[in-house]
C-alpha cells in the first residue's frame, strides 16, 4: 500500500505552505503501513479480507501522525517503538470508526462505502471488536505494561464518550459543559494518549509528557469542534466522509448550539423538533441560517481558542525538538477550519 502524504487545500485550490508537516513523516507512514499490513496475518483467514478493507485506505492519519511528532528526535529516525505505539492507536480509532458508522447509517467514509454498508451491521460491528481486541494485544508487547494499561484506559473512555453521546442522541437536554465532556471522551482521548505514547517512549523528561498530553487533549478537542462544524459546511468529495448525519441522527453539536441560542422562539421549537426526530431534518436552512447569524464565526472562534490553548502549553517547552513540529500540526487544523468557509 503506498501513500501520500496529506496536503491541506486553500479555498482558492493552491496548497497550503505548511504539507510539509506532512511530508517529513512520508517514511514513518510507510512503515505504519507495513506493520499495519503485517497484522492481517494474525486474524483468522475468513476475515482477512474485511480487516483489509478497513485498513487500506487513505486517511488523514492524525493520531500516528501525533505519536511520531511527540516521539521526534530525529528525521532519518524511524522508532519501531513509535511505529507499534501508531498503529494501536490508529486501529483502536479504525475500530471506532466503524461503531460510529454503524450508528450514523453513514455511506461513505474515506471516499468509498463504510464497512456497515460492504458487510452489514452485525459483521460490522464484531469487525470493529476485532480491531480494538487486536490492538490491545499489540499495546501487550511492549516490555513495560504502561502502554498497555495506557491504551486499555483510553479505548473505554472513547467507548464511555460514544456511549454517553447515543444515549443523549435526540435530546436538547445538553449543556456546552456536557458537550465537551463527550468530545472529551470520544476524540481528545485519542490525541491525547496519542502525544504521551509519543513522549514517553521518546524517553522525554515528565514535565514535558505532561506538556504533550495537555496539548493532545486540546488539539483533539478542537478537531472535534471543527469535525462538527464540517458536517455543516463540508464538501463530501473533499473530506471523504459522509455528512449531515449529525442533525438527522439528533447530535447536539457546538453549531447547533450556537445556532439555538441565535434563533427566535418559533425557530427555535423546529429546530428542537429536527434533533429530536419529531421533524424531518432541514440541514441546507441550518445552514443557511449559521452564515447569518454568525454561527460559522462563533465555532470558529472555539476551534481557535482550543487551538491558542494547546500552543501555550508547549510554548514553556521551546527548545524541545518536537515542539515546533506539533505547532506547525496546529496550524494545519487552523487552515482546515478556514477552509471550510464558504466563498462569495
Amino acid at each position: 500500500m503506498t501513500r501520500t502524504p496529506s496536503a491541506v487545500i486553500s479555498p482558492t485550490g493552491t496548497p497550503h505552505p505548511f504539507g510539509g508537516v506532512f511530508a517529513m513523516l512520508a517514511p514513518h507512514m510507510a512503515a505504519l503501513d507495513q506493520f499495519l499490513l503485517g497484522q492481517l496475518a494474525a486474524f483468522e483467514p475468513e476475515i482477512r479480507a474485511m480487516v483489509n478493507y478497513c485498513i487500506d485506505t487513505s486517511g488523514k492519519r492524525i493520531r500516528p501522525a501525533l505519536v511520531f511528532l511527540s516521539g521526534w528526535r530525529d528525521a532519518d529516525e524511524v522508532s519501531p517503538e513509535l511505529v507499534r505505539a501508531a498503529v494501536v492507536v490508529e486501529l483502536v480509532h479504525l475500530a471506532t470508526l466503524v461503531h460510529d458508522d454503524i450508528m450514523d447509517s453513514a455511506e461513505v467514509r474515506r471516499g468509498r462505502r463504510t464497512a456497515v454498508r460492504e458487510f452489514a451491521p452485525t459483521a460490522a460491528v464484531l469487525l470493529g471488536d476485532a480491531l480494538f481486541a487486536h490492538a490491545l494485544h499489540l499495546a501487550t508487547q511492549f516490555p513495560t505494561t504502561e502502554v498497555c494499561a495506557a491504551v486499555s484506559e483510553s479505548t473505554r473512555r472513547v467507548c464511555a464518550g460514544e456511549i454517553v453521546q447515543s444515549l443523549r442522541r435526540g435530546s436538547t437536554d445538553l449543556t456546552p459543559a456536557d458537550y465537551r465532556r463527550i468530545i472529551d471522551l470520544k476524540t481528545a482521548e485519542l490525541f491525547r494518549v496519542s502525544c504521551y505514547l509519543g513522549g514517553r517512549l521518546a524517553g522525554s523528561e515528565d514535565g514535558y509528557v505532561g506538556a504533550l498530553d495537555r496539548f493532545g487533549r486540546h488539539l483533539g478537542i478542537a478537531y472535534q469542534i471543527y469535525d462538527d462544524l464540517a458536517d455543516f459546511f463540508g464538501r463530501e468529495e473533499k473530506i471523504g466522509k459522509t455528512l449531515g448525519t449529525d442533525l438527522a441522527s439528533g447530535k447536539f453539536t457546538l453549531p447547533l448550539f450556537a445556532l439555538m441560542d441565535r434563533l427566535a422562539p418559533s425557530e427555535r421549537e423546529a429546530l428542537s423538533g429536527e434533533i429530536g426526530g419529531l421533524r424531518p431534518s432541514q440541514p441546507a436552512l441550518r445552514r443557511m441560517q449559521m452564515l447569518d447569524l454568525g454561527v460559522f464565526d462563533a465555532v470558529e472562534a472555539a476551534v481557535q481558542g482550543e487551538v491558542s490553548a494547546a500552543r501555550a502549553v508547549l510554548s514553556e517547552w521551546p527548545g524541545h525538538l518536537p515542539t515546533r513540529h506539533l505547532l506547525a500540526l496546529s496550524d494545519v487544523l487552523l487552515a482546515q477550519v478556514a477552509a471550510l468557509r464558504p466563498v462569495g
